[in-house]
């Protein structure tokens, strides 16, 4: 084994962490949507549904700031440090980076989130979030 191995991991691990994160973000909003429409009570638990604001407001936020994602800042420091130069590596790797990295304007980004942010503020306002004892 190398010495890059441990950094080449650990930048992998850091990436399927990010397309976890993109997941629940995407996924969260159509399980909200689609479990209220059919009257799953769970999917209006004040935890979850704060997570997932909270999450979709980070990056919306990091997108107006202008500011890299620190997952994104943190993967390339690794592959940095285990000597990779460019995103070439395992076929996981391409895919998962081809799923999340895309090459747009920056103001292609800011709006797509900011209006996904929207939609996520809109199905508080149309589902709210619900604490543990609330009944319907």
């Amino acid at each position: 084994m190398t010495e890059s191995f441990p950094y080449q991991t650990l930048a992998n691990l850091v990436l399927a962490i990010h397309i976890g994160l993109v997941a629940f973000v995407v996924l969260g909003l159509v399980i909200i949507i689609g479990g209220n429409l059919r009257g799953w009570r769970w999917v209006n638990n004040l935890w979850f549904r704060l997570a997932h604001l909270a999450t979709i407001a980070i990056v919306v936020a990091e997108a107006w700031l202008g500011i890299v994602c620190p997952l994104t800042t943190l993967e390339m420091w690794l592959r940095e440090q285990g000597g990779e130069i460019t995103y070439a590596g395992s076929f996981i790797q391409y895919w998962l980076q081809s799923v999340l990295y895309f090459d747009l304007p920056a103001w292609v980004f800011i709006l797509v989130y900011s209006l996904f942010g929207a939609l996520v503020l809109a199905c508080c306002w149309l589902f709210p979030p619900r604490f543990k004892g609330d009944r319907l």
